[in-house]
C-alpha cells in the first residue's frame, strides 16, 4: 500500500506568494474602484456647488433694478456690487449685492454679500458703501451678512456693448451708456447688454481650470457669444 505525499515546503512557499499575489491584486483592483467612487463623488459634489452658485449669479444680475441716482452696477476689480429687486418685492425694497474673492482661513474663496433691504437713497448709499468695505476689511457685523461660495483662483468680467466685448475696468459705465435707448432711464441704460464672467477654479480639486458664463441684459437685447 502506497503511504500518503504531503507537500513539499517548496510547494507551499510558491503556493502562498501565488496566494500574496492575487491578494494584491485584489487589492489593489478594490483600491482603485474606491479611489474612483470617491473621485467621482468629489466631482459631483463640486459641479453642483458650482452650478448653485452660477444659478444665483444669474438671478442677481437678472433682478438688477435700475433706481435713479443710484449705480444698478459697478465693478472695480476686486468687488462687483449691484442693485437688485428683493425677493418680495414690492414690500420689501430694492438689496445691494455685492460678489467678491478673498482669503478665507488662508484660502482664496468666492464670496457673496447681501444687505437689508433699502427703500431710500440714503438706505442704499450706506449699503453700497458696506458692500465696498465687506469686500476689503470686513468687520464682524458685514462677515455676519456673506456666504461663502467656493473656492476660486481668480476672476474676472466683461462687458458688452456697441457690438464687443471688453474689460469691465476699462469701461466707464456713466460715460459711454447712451442715456435714452428703448425710452429707458439713464440708470436702466448704464447696465451693459451683457456680462461676462469668468472663472478660473484652482487646481488641486475635482473641477478645476476657466469657466465662462454670458448673461445677456433682456431690456437691451442681450449680448453675444
Amino acid at each position: 500500500m502506497q503511504a500518503a505525499r504531503g507537500f513539499t515546503l517548496v510547494e507551499l512557499l510558491v503556493a502562498i506568494a501565488v496566494m500574496a499575489l492575487l491578494a494584491i491584486a485584489s487589492w489593489r483592483g478594490l483600491d482603485g474602484m474606491a479611489r474612483s467612487q470617491q473621485l467621482t463623488r468629489e466631482r459631483t459634489d463640486e459641479l453642483l456647488v458650482l452650478q448653485t452658485v452660477l444659478a444665483q449669479w444669474a438671478a442677481d444680475l437678472d433682478a438688477l433694478q435700475a433706481i435713479d441716482h443710484t449705480e444698478p452696477i459697478a465693478w472695480d476689480g476686486q468687488v462687483l456690487r449691484l442693485t437688485r429687486r428683493g425677493t418680495r418685492q414690492p414690500d420689501e425694497g430694492a438689496l445691494v449685492v455685492a460678489w467678491a474673492r478673498r482669503s478665507v482661513d488662508g484660502t482664496a474663496r468666492w464670496l457673496r454679500w447681501q444687505s437689508p433691504p433699502v427703500r431710500t437713497r440714503a438706505e442704499w448709499n450706506a449699503a453700497w458703501q458696506r458692500a465696498a468695505q465687506w469686500a476689503r476689511t470686513p468687520g464682524e457685523a458685514e462677515r455676519r451678512q456673506e456666504t461663502v461660495l467656493m473656492p476660486l483662483a481668480n476672476w474676472q468680467l466683461y462687458y458688452y456693448r456697441s457690438g464687443a466685448w471688453a474689460n469691465a475696468l476699462s469701461t466707464d459705465t456713466s460715460a459711454s451708456a447712451p442715456r435714452t435707448v428703448g425710452g429707458l432711464s439713464s440708470a436702466a441704460a448704464s447696465i451693459p447688454e451683457g456680462v461676462r464672467l469668468q472663472l478660473t477654479l484652482p487646481p488641486g480639486g475635482a473641477l478645476s481650470g476657466v469657466v465662462t458664463r454670458d448673461w445677456a441684459n433682456p431690456l437691451l437685447g442681450g449680448g453675444k457669444s
